[in-house]
């Protein structure tokens, strides 16, 4: 074993000393660290990983070793966890031997009390248990951290049997403390070494930013499209002075600027600018020591084009792909303003149709009114055939046609992954197509059952998140005109708005006029719609159902039961009467239902099936008690008071002969 082998060196060698060998490193006199330094400490978390420094120290230890009183052995140093992690020879000329090759040695015995005990210890060679380490004395000491006083390592010496003296282990204690030095000065070393590092790459990108701000400045300050393409090219020139840039726009636009070229994905070396104007990211090649980007030139209306930069691969790394990115999209976005401005006469009188409707939209809070008007006003400003309005369903899983002049469409559901409107729910942006016959990337059932062959659809987003979408359709190819295509998505803008408020208001509605916790309506909408049918029917019924002992079941069971109860009783009751039928929560354990222009006979049924129903399906079981009253028009005084008083009595009678029981007020 390597272990034998280089003690069996050491017994015929005599070890360097010095003639002063009482002295004990003072750690007083070490360097003093600055403050924020020496507050760095190995923690619990950093052991694990510091057998490679353990190593390292070891080697350093013994190159400023020079002049300490060598001890005739061994050195080991354990780590904390038991496993062996350096070995050398005490000799001037010892081997070393790295923790790589040091798997299988067995522990020695000093080792493995000092790990235990957190002390220094001395082991005799008749006390070892493993044969090969039988013939040497151990000694070993704890290598504490500094501040917590954790054990870290342990730095042990194998010395021929019967040779180790006390002297020798105060010898070590003294070598431990010089040992532990080094490891710390190798853990600051590290320490600083990253920041260093990390400082080095805040400055470097610090430096970045400011060269982006600078071109980001003045791409802004300008407002016309060829100024912005000079300028980003120009930029680009300066950031890498080595690479070629060239910019392929997807739109039918004429430059005098050489590297601007139209996008023509058939021409050959153009794969990479289709992948990325196609899905909207950076694409990277590389070409022999080269790095062939390509980068989609975005605005918020769409991508159009594509900036190609071949780069030496040395003068390019991760954080200048970030910039070349914030670089693209910043002047794919002063592209879009300056084409936009060059539009600012054409848009004024689209301003003032979008002004027109968006007051006309917000001026009802009723959804199928707002949707509706919506809808005609679609089709007329664009002179379509076709029109569908279609909203997310509250667990945005499907598309659902909530407005359309086709009836077939009326009502029908669609995946969110389904067709144009699957495409608009990934992609958050607006679609046209001039010929659906000639190319249908997807199925559409707008298109199939209306046989149009131009589309134009825009999605309905709201805070970033898309709650609906708006199709219109014509027969004739090539309908619809990019011009159009703008004014849908900006009108789909304000469109969202408004059915957002319009659903929003709808859904406070159905908030303050319903329970929370049954799902049924809040007594004082029964009061509202008893009222206003006292005033159109003839006649009509009232039941009042009270849970018996409800209080014993919450005491039994706890709170949580009985809500669990009352929405058992609720979905009961409300599975047991007509959709024009009006349940309500009236308080507490106590619910009551309104039948519109029905009598006792009719009543006794409805309010006879709800307590044979509760009884036997309840869990925990619980019965009902039922009062139940009717009014007439023939009446000498009808109210609602007086109504829900008689049943009221009712419940009171039910209540008093043994409940589980229906009677008559």
């Amino acid at each position: 074993m390597e272990v034998m082998r280089v003690m069996a060196e050491s017994r015929h060698h005599k070890h360097p000393g010095v003639s002063d060998s009482s002295g004990t490193p003072n750690p007083g006199n070490l360097l003093q660290l600055p403050p924020w330094l020496q507050n760095q400490e190995l923690t619990d978390s950093d052991l694990p990983y510091i057998h490679e420094m353990l190593a390292d120290s070891l080697s350093d230890w013994f190159e400023q070793a020079d002049g300490f009183p060598w001890l005739t052995g061994l050195f080991l140093v354990y780590h904390a966890d038991g496993t062996c992690a350096a070995m050398r020879s005490g000799l001037e000329d010892g081997a070393f031997q790295s923790r790589a090759g040091l798997a299988g040695q067995p522990m020695p015995a000093a080792v493995s009390a000092a790990l235990k005990s957190c002390r220094p210890a001395l082991s005799r060679a008749d006390e070892r248990d493993a044969v090969s380490l039988r013939s040497w004395d151990s000694v070993a000491v704890p290598v504490f951290t500094r501040a917590s006083g954790t054990v870290c390592a342990v730095l042990a010496c194998l010395l021929p049997g019967g040779t180790a003296q006390a002297d020798d282990l105060k010898l070590l204690q003294s070598a431990a403390l010089h040992y532990r030095g080094c490891l710390y000065r190798r853990f600051e070393h590290l320490f600083v070494a990253g920041f260093l590092r990390e400082q080095r790459s805040v400055q470097r990108e610090e430096k970045r930013r400011e060269i982006l701000f600078e071109v980001l400045r003045r791409l802004n300050d300008h407002m016309e499209v060829e100024q912005v393409l000079s300028e980003l090219l120009a930029s680009l020139e300066r950031l890498y002075p080595s690479s070629r840039a060239d910019l392929f726009l997807s739109q039918d636009y004429s430059s005098m600027n050489d590297k601007v070229k139209p996008l023509a994905f058939h021409q050959s070396g153009m794969e990479l600018c289709r992948q990325a104007f196609l899905d909207g990211t950076m694409r990277d090649q590389r070409l022999e020591g080269w790095r062939r980007l390509a980068v989609p030139l975005a605005g918020k209306q769409g991508v159009y084009g594509v900036l190609r930069l071949d780069v030496p691969e040395s003068d390019f790394d991760g954080a200048d792909s970030r910039l070349l990115s914030m670089l693209a999209g910043s002047a794919g976005a002063a592209f879009e303003k300056a084409k936009l401005h060059e539009q600012a006469n054409i848009l004024v009188g689209e301003l003032r149709l979008i002004n027109d409707l968006t007051k006309r939209l917000n001026s009802s809070l009723k959804l199928s009114d707002t949707i509706q008007f919506a809808s005609a006003e679609l089709l007329r400003i664009f002179r379509a055939d076709f029109c569908c309005i279609l909203q997310v369903n509250p667990a945005k899983t499907e598309f659902v046609a909530v407005s359309s002049n086709v009836a077939e469409m009326i009502g029908e559901s669609f995946s969110i992954d389904y067709g144009f409107v699957g495409v608009m729910w990934s992609t958050k942006e607006p679609i046209i197509l001039s010929d659906y016959s000639s190319a249908a990337p997807v199925p559409s059932k707008l298109m199939s059952v209306t046989d149009s062959r131009s589309l134009l659809a825009s999605p309905l987003v709201l805070n970033g998140e898309v709650i609906g979408a708006v199709m219109i359709s014509h027969r004739e190819p090539n309908h619809f005109s990019y011009d159009n295509y703008k004014l849908l998505q900006v009108l789909s803008t304000h469109l969202g708005l408004a059915v957002s408020n319009a659903s929003l208001h709808a859904e406070v509605r159905r908030m303050v006029i319903t329970d929370n916790l049954t799902g049924l309506f809040a007594r004082h909408y029964l009061n509202e719609r008893i009222l206003r049918r006292q005033k159109r029917n003839d006649c009509g019924s009232l039941i009042l159902v009270d849970i018996d002992h409800f209080k014993r079941v919450n005491d039994t069971y706890g709170h949580q039961v009985g809500d669990e109860i009352l929405k058992q009783v609720s979905g009961i009751v409300q599975s047991s009467i007509r959709d024009g039928d009006i349940a309500a929560r009236w308080g507490g354990e106590e619910l009551a239902i309104y039948l519109p222009e029905v009598g006792y006979d009719i009543t006794g049924k409805v309010a006879e099936r709800i307590r044979k129903r509760v009884e036997s399906e309840t869990e925990p079981q619980v019965t009902v008690s039922c009062g139940m009253s009717q009014w007439h028009s023939t009446d000498e005084k009808i109210s609602v008071e007086s109504l829900f008083y008689r049943a009221d009595m009712a419940l009171y009678e039910a209540k008093r002969l043994g409940r589980n029981r229906v009677e008559i007020g």
